[in-house]
């Protein structure tokens, strides 16, 4: 049987890889097993999704499958992840679907399901269903007649949800922010919600085509965020990426604050608040030591985790922690949301901008930072690399020379053809060095067929 699921749903390029087919038949799997695990007879799913050309195609497709299991569907169009995950719970659904591909480019597309409590579903739930997904016999029950689900146009469900993020925002009059929309989810919420709030919105990346999604924009390249912020002398940007549930932010400097910054940022707010459950906050192996120093030092310690927010957010649930992210951006605030969302994010970093009145430059220069250099090799299989020889002796080398205060991980991305370096230390020259030789050696013996 073969392995669907990511560390983020399913994903691939769109009609090639995720075609209509799969989206048909996963979702009408997940809406019988929900359907099940509630035991509703007439429950209801939630659709959304980003701009993607191809996300009406697999829209339309997911409908007919969640359909057929006897499940409705209300249609969300076009939002945030983190806008399905709350209004799943808001409508009390069964269950609900993001179409998106997050940060990759317009090609691809994916689809993230949710359960009812408008959680990311776990490993079993998925291996459930990729087993009825690749079981020969098809066992999935057909309602017909008045039980087959209908669809229905929910896009003033999204009112809600925009209600619930202006009741976790601050007062914005007088602060001047850039936003970067990255074509994507978020390209019409943010700056009507900025604004509303009271501040000044430059916006950019803010026009979708279908096919922009990401390009030269966003999270993953902030660069045009930096100089904008610069040139017109804002508070701070705010950059997101394609489906609205991860942020970057820029000081008014027009420098970088990533997520490892905005956890220190918000947790010392909270700790001094008294807010911080458990004087906890969750990272995963890649955020930088520098937040774990802070940490110390401002009375809360960090718990860390393997890479992707699901193992961050379940971590924190069974912690009861409240406070928790990636350094890509993805920060969650469970005791609001269940999911990491980049507007949530910017709404709480500008609440600690306004409630203690210093610029953001200030807020995040409380975080030293550990040097941290990230590498990403091609491979023709991501799988089984812990078992090369060659590779695991370099490591162990590389852990050696960086001492006591370093770090080397090796990881295999969950969503792309790679195998991912992060090498962190006192002394850049050697991280380079270290680096340098691991992709090397990844190269040659994972990136291309040997003869």
């Amino acid at each position: 049987m073969g392995r669907m699921f990511g560390t983020d749903g399913i994903r691939g390029v769109a009609n090639v890889e995720l075609t209509p087919e799969i989206a048909l038949k996963t979702g009408r799997a997940v809406a019988a097993l929900l359907k099940e695990q509630q035991g509703s007879s007439r429950p209801c799913f939630v659709i959304g999704m980003d701009t993607r050309v191809s996300g009406k195609m697999l829209e339309s497709a997911l409908v007919a499958g969640i359909t057929s299991a006897g499940v409705d569907v209300h249609l969300l169009g076009v939002i945030s992840t983190p806008g399905v995950s709350f209004l799943i719970r808001h409508m009390k659904a069964a269950g609900g679907v993001m179409v998106s591909a997050s940060h990759n480019s317009f090609q691809d597309n994916g689809l993230k399901f949710f359960n009812n409590l408008g959680h990311k579903l776990n490993s079993e739930l998925e291996e459930e269903v990729e087993r009825l997904y690749f079981q020969e016999a098809d066992f999935m029950p057909r309602p017909s007649g008045k039980e087959i689900g209908r669809s229905y146009h929910g896009e003033n469900a999204v009112e809600h949800y925009l209600s619930f993020l202006e009741g976790c925002a601050p007062p914005l009059r007088g602060i001047k922010v850039v936003l970067d929309c990255a074509n994507g989810s978020l390209y019409h919420i943010a700056p009507s919600l900025l604004k509303q709030l009271g501040a000044e919105v430059t916006l950019l990346s803010g026009n979708p085509d279908g096919l922009n999604i990401n390009v030269g924009c966003g999270s993953t390249n902030p660069a045009v965020l930096q100089e904008t912020v610069r040139k017109v002398g804002a508070h701070a940007g705010l950059a997101f990426d394609g489906d609205g549930d991860r942020l970057i932010a820029v000081d008014e400097k027009g420098e970088l604050v990533d997520g490892d910054a905005i956890l220190a940022i918000c947790g010392i707010h909270m700790k001094e608040k008294g807010l911080l459950t458990g004087d906890t906050v969750v990272a995963t192996v890649m955020s930088n030591g520098g937040l774990e120093m802070v940490a110390r030092e401002k009375g809360f310690q960090v718990l860390r985790t393997r890479v992707g927010d699901r193992y961050v957010l379940e971590k924190m649930l069974k912690g009861g922690y409240v406070l928790g992210g990636e350094q890509s951006g993805h920060v969650i605030f469970s005791h609001l949301l269940p999911t990491g969302d980049g507007l949530l994010t910017a709404l709480q970093l500008l609440k600690v901008m306004v409630e203690k009145g210093v610029p953001l430059s200030e807020l995040a220069g409380v975080m030293p930072r550990f040097p941290q250099i990230l590498v990403n090799c091609p491979v023709r299989e991501k799988d089984g690399w812990q078992e090369n020889p060659r590779l695991a002796a370099a490591l162990e080398q590389a852990r050696k020379r960086l001492g006591t205060w370093g770090r080397v991980l090796v990881r295999a991305s969950g969503t792309e053809p790679l195998i991912r370096i992060m090498v962190e230390g006192e002394n850049y020259d050697l991280l380079h060095e270290l680096s340098s030789e691991l992709a090397l050696m990844i190269g040659e013996e994972l990136g291309q067929e040997k003869q």
